[in-house]
């Protein structure tokens, strides 16, 4: 049997059309790309089950097809950034008595371009083109971010309607922090909560009672040291619930497990707790807030560590430019990546509409010494507020070095991560870097890593009173 007994296939729908027999477990990028082209085009059908070029039905039996289907939707959620629009079907036929089935993957166009394939750390964008997929050019990809640059995923439509009933946490909310003030279905609809016929925004449906899907995934942990690489996990919860459960989840579990302590005061004595409640609320919301939405598979991320607490959400700042590191938040301007959701909590009272969450930060810790201080870093894909435990007396432990992320360096050497990791936030001499190395300053060094890293561009070298120093180009290195 083949393909066309079972479908309707015109000329047309044939150029976006694809089929394998199986997922090849060991060229995974070799069929995500199919999905992401469509994705990056005018959407298509991909079917797996059916054998390529010809069309015969190969088919799977039930359990395989289950099995099939899982992990193709695992690995979708794992490698396509941000998830497209797909709809997953079986197509049930019969041969020889044997009921078998196939796997109908329909995919539409992404309202949000590009679609990237990111394996093994290294990013990639296809495009769909008369039949087949290629890696998209320039012009395709810029093309690509135009057409979506104004597109917010919490002001797209969905097809549920608003009922009051389903919203009481959210209304709740709204009271605890107005003073008991009501809020309104007027209000909520001026917002752009729903629509005029009552239709929910996507943003709309991260408030609804029960609400328990991946969109506003929290993680918590704390860690026993300084390092969450290399140190013991004491505690790791996650949480999946509406937003104003999971801002409430994340200042509870903090909140718990956070150290006090007492200071001498003129006639008595005064707490200190670890985070001044002030900045910790704000760097909960603001993560909240600024999450980017369309990033499936990823979740906020809170890190509790013996110097420090750590808030990293998934997305940088919106619009923004990508920031390594600084300490002085008030400079900071980050344009809403989520336009409703922050008009909720500004409605609600937890966020100001000036957006000056970051000076109420810098202002809790305005007396505090110059190790413990908050500060910000942003990467491609996240962003993080560290803030310092106050009653840690040696404050943030310094770590010259970041974590980075980069695609490896042609006849790059073992010593490279480590390179563009201690000269990402500083710019360093050779013997600087040879020394944090334990190498010997030598000619081969110079050449063989710092100047292989040079000639491809990962670091930027410049002279200052006759010395070279060398840092981490951050259009290519980022923060991992």
């Amino acid at each position: 049997m083949y393909l066309e007994q079972l479908v309707a296939i015109s000329a047309i729908e044939d150029m976006n059309m694809e089929c394998k027999a199986r997922l090849n477990r060991n060229d995974v990028v070799g069929w995500l790309k199919t999905i992401a082209g469509f994705s990056n085009a005018e959407g298509g059908s991909f079917f797996i089950g059916v054998e390529d070029k010809t069309n015969k039905l190969i088919g799977f039996s039930r359990k395989d097809a289950d099995n099939e289907r899982n992990f193709l939707n695992n690995q979708i959620n794992e490698h396509l950034f941000p998830r497209p629009a797909l709809r997953i079907s079986f197509i049930r036929y019969e041969k020889n008595g044997r009921e078998l089935y196939l796997i109908r993957v329909d995919v539409t166009e992404s309202l949000i371009k590009p679609v990237i394939v990111k394996f093994n750390h290294i990013p990639s964008i296809y495009m769909r083109r008369d039949g087949f997929t290629n890696g998209a050019t320039y012009e395709e990809i810029i093309q690509m971010s135009i057409k979506s640059s104004n597109t917010q995923f919490d002001i797209l439509e969905s097809e549920e309607i608003y009922v009051r009933e389903e919203f009481s946490k959210l209304f709740a909310f709204h009271q605890e922090h107005n003073g008991g003030a009501k809020l309104t279905d007027k209000a909520l609809m001026s917002l752009g909560f729903f629509t005029p016929d009552h239709k929910l925004k996507k943003g709309a449906l991260l408030f609804r009672d029960g609400y328990d899907q991946p969109k506003t995934e929290v993680q918590c942990s704390v860690f026993s040291g300084f390092n969450k690489g290399s140190e013991r996990i004491v505690t790791i919860n996650r949480f999946k619930g509406n937003i104003t459960d999971s801002i409430c989840y994340m200042l509870e579990f903090v909140k718990q497990r956070m150290n006090h302590t007492f200071i001498k005061l003129a006639n008595s004595r005064g707490t200190i707790d670890s985070y001044p409640e002030r900045a910790l609320f704000e760097g909960i919301v603001s993560a909240v807030a600024h999450r980017d939405y369309f990033l499936d598979g990823t979740q906020i991320q809170v890190d509790m560590l013996k110097d420090r607490l750590e808030i990293s959400s998934p997305g940088s700042f919106y619009q923004g430019e990508k920031i390594g590191k600084t300490y002085d938040l008030s400079k900071i301007i980050s344009k809403r990546r989520n336009e409703l959701i922050c008009g909720i909590l500004v409605k609600c009272n937890v966020m100001e509409a000036a957006g000056t969450g970051f000076d109420k930060i810098m202002q809790e810790y305005m007396d505090a010494d110059e190790h413990h201080r908050p500060y910000i870093y942003s990467a491609s894909d996240h962003f993080t507020l560290v803030l310092p435990d106050l009653t840690y007396s040696e404050g943030v432990i310094a770590d010259d070095a970041e974590n980075v992320e980069f695609v490896p360096v042609p006849n790059g050497t073992p010593h490279d991560e480590k390179v563009l990791s201690f000269c990402y936030n500083t710019a360093r001499k050779a013997a600087e870097i040879a020394e944090y190395l334990e190498l010997s300053d030598s000619s081969y060094f110079r050449k063989k890593i710092l100047e292989n890293l040079v000639e491809h561009h990962y670091l930027e070298k410049d002279k200052a009173a006759g010395t070279n120093y060398y840092k981490a180009n951050r259009d290519i290195v980022g923060l991992g």
